[in-house]
């Protein structure tokens, strides 16, 4: 043992394990303060807006994301530098392109070149076009289903009645519809007023993205009974009285406008006016009333003025007179026929003796 001891080689061998030995003890003790300072850090920053530079004057810009998600990394104190300060912009410059479609990558500044950046979407596709402006009517509409039974819709209006509209040529090319939408509970049966905001429409009904100036109207909506317009058709009951001869009757109005649901007023044809012609007595204007038919809520003219034209007839009334004993009168003799007449006997003369005087 002591002559192993006593040799340099085992010396040598034994000094240099405790050398390794002492090398990997201390590198062991050091490796996790060099992992601190060097270690990386990623963070995604998202929604961070994007800035566009062009002639926002005469010129619309689509295609470009309101925002993007910026992914950073890099050294621990960096990303979480860049994180808490936000102070880094991400922009993409138009003022040199001319209009029509282009692709363009989104650019970033103020963040640290020691920390790799990458943006989500790097790249976009744009489209520049020219930018207009115009006027246009604005239809209020309201689902008819809110309305209560029995009621209609008879108009609605918008205030103003127009809003101008702006935005790239071809969207404002394809508007089809300028909408102001009222809503509300079930069962509207009376006149209201709402403010409603404004949409642009394609024919397809697809929502486009354009400035409408204002954004809002206000919409007056008008609410009633439904109601028609019905012709009176004069129907006689009862007898006239005696001696009553009823030569015309007229009325007026000839028309009344009667109230309901509309599936009964829908069904009506007429409105029957009774004119009862034992209450008529003489030539003059009477007032009768109308029967409301059956589903018929109100009626525009509760009564409705007849004028008659009579005339009246005279009986002839009979009297008892007195009987008096009148002298039946003398018969007055009738002319004898020829036949019955007979002609009176001829006297014979006879001979006299005249004494003549001689």
């Amino acid at each position: 043992m002591d002559k192993m001891m006593d040799s340099p080689w085992v010396l040598r061998i034994i000094a240099l394990f405790l050398a390794c030995l002492l090398f990997f003890s201390v590198r062991t003790e050091l490796s996790p303060t060099k992992k601190t300072i060097t270690s990386e850090q990623t963070a995604v920053i998202r929604d961070v807006p994007v800035d566009v530079f062009y002639d926002d004057k005469n010129l619309i810009v689509t295609g470009i994301p309101k925002t993007v998600n910026v992914t950073i990394k890099g050294s621990m104190p960096l990303v979480l530098q860049a994180q808490a300060s936000k102070d880094f912009s991400i922009f993409v410059d138009l003022s040199n392109l001319l209009i029509g479609e282009h692709n363009v990558r989104l650019k970033y500044e103020n963040i640290s070149e020691k920390l790799q950046v990458t943006l989500d979407p790097a790249t976009v596709k744009v489209n520049i076009e020219e930018k207009v402006t115009q006027e246009f009517r604005v239809d209020p509409e309201m689902n008819n289903r809110l309305i209560e039974e029995g009621y209609i819709l008879k108009g609605m209006t918008a205030n103003p009645a127009t809003v101008y509209v702006t935005g790239p040529k071809s969207a404002i090319e394809n508007i089809s519809y300028v909408k102001a939408t009222v809503t509300g509970e079930q069962g509207l049966k009376e006149p209201f007023s709402q403010v409603a905001a404004v949409k642009v429409l394609d024919r397809d009904l697809n929502k486009l993205d354009v400035t409408i100036e204002p954004e809002t109207v206000k919409v007056q909506v008008d609410i009633g009974a439904y109601s028609r317009e019905l012709p009176v058709v004069l129907k006689e009951i009862g007898t006239a009285a005696d001696g009553i001869t009823v030569n015309q009757l007229t009325f007026s109005p000839t028309t009344v406008k009667v109230y309901g649901k509309k599936s009964i007023i829908d069904a009506l044809t007429a409105i029957p006016l009774e004119v009862d012609l034992s209450k008529i007595t003489e030539s003059k204007t009477y007032e009768f009333d109308v029967k409301l038919p059956e589903g018929v809520t109100k009626i525009s003219e509760s009564r409705i003025k007849v004028k008659a034209d009579i005339s009246k007839v005279e009986q002839e009334k009979t009297t008892t007179t007195p009987t008096t004993t009148t002298p039946a009168p003398t018969p007055t003799p009738s002319p004898p026929s020829e036949e019955s007449i007979t002609p009176p006997e001829e006297d014979t003369p006879t001979e006299q003796t005249e004494d003549i005087d001689s």
